[in-house]
């Protein structure tokens, strides 16, 4: 399935090539979308369906010189099935109760994340995190931002965020408790994006990036059938596979302003 292009120009500035964080042996560079251009649901549609992702107010893609390692992924939510060890995550959690609201910035919502960082990020960058850097990494003023929390009781155990689209749901971030590793919370967040994506009856979970041997980003090729973005277009696949693909790829030295008329790759 070939994405949709945007109909006007945008223009893009791509980062200085810095230290890959999924390949000690790369140099990453990014493309970021013009922060002063207006941005709104329509534009963040189109531009996840050629590969963007949102962090805070941002919308970016990876764009490396030589490689192509990172892969947009998305699900199409009526056709997904569940395996067994993802159906008996989602039974493990029934006895929690879902509410979806508005972003929020609580003492609640904060501990739980920080806790979170902390415990499963310690050595990167978002160790110690602050509540400026929590909302300016979760949210942005144009995005239709979802808390779907995760409740046993009264205790908050589990925030999946997520951007409504116009096509799909777009998965930001997850953060849970760490001391409940039985539940399997982070596969049950994505299985309750799924549902709620259904329940709004949109098309597409957009899970972001998969990188087939990277520990940290693998685990997406657990949930199928799944599209990935090839070559300008949406390819489903309904295995994993185990071969990385590496492509050239053009590279800028520098950091400069670059135009693009035409996102898609034909």
């Amino acid at each position: 399935m070939k994405q949709t292009s945007p109909p006007f120009d945008l223009l893009f500035f791509i980062e200085p090539p810095h230290d890959c964080n999924y390949f000690s042996d790369r140099r990453a560079s990014t493309l970021f979308v013009d922060p002063r251009y207006p941005k709104d649901r329509r534009l963040q549609t189109l531009l996840l369906e050629n590969g963007f992702r949102r962090s805070g107010e941002h919308l970016y893609r990876p764009y490396c010189r030589g490689c192509r390692a990172c892969v947009s992924v998305r699900l199409p939510v009526a056709d997904f099935r569940p395996r067994r060890s993802q159906r008996r995550a989602w039974r493990k959690n029934e006895d929690l109760t879902v509410l979806i609201r508005p972003p929020t910035l609580s003492e609640e919502h904060f501990g739980l994340y920080a806790r979170y960082i902390d415990t499963r990020h310690p050595e990167g960058g978002m160790a110690n995190p602050t509540q400026a850097q929590y909302l300016d990494f979760l949210t942005a003023p144009w995005a239709e931002t979802l808390f779907i929390e995760f409740r046993l009781e009264k205790r908050l155990l589990g925030v999946c965020v997520v951007d409504r689209l116009d096509n799909g749901l777009s998965a930001v971030y997850t953060f849970f408790e760490p001391g409940c590793p039985e539940r399997g919370l982070g596969v049950y967040a994505i299985l309750r994006a799924i549902h709620e994506a259904r329940r709004a009856d949109l098309d597409w979970l957009y899970l972001g990036y998969w990188i087939e041997t990277s520990p940290k980003m693998c685990y997406k090729s657990e949930y199928r059938p799944q599209e990935r973005l090839s070559g300008g277009q949406w390819k489903k696949r309904h295995r994993r596979t185990h071969r990385c693909r590496c492509q050239a790829h053009p590279g800028f030295p520098g950091f400069r302003r670059h135009k693009i008329r035409e996102l898609s790759v034909h």
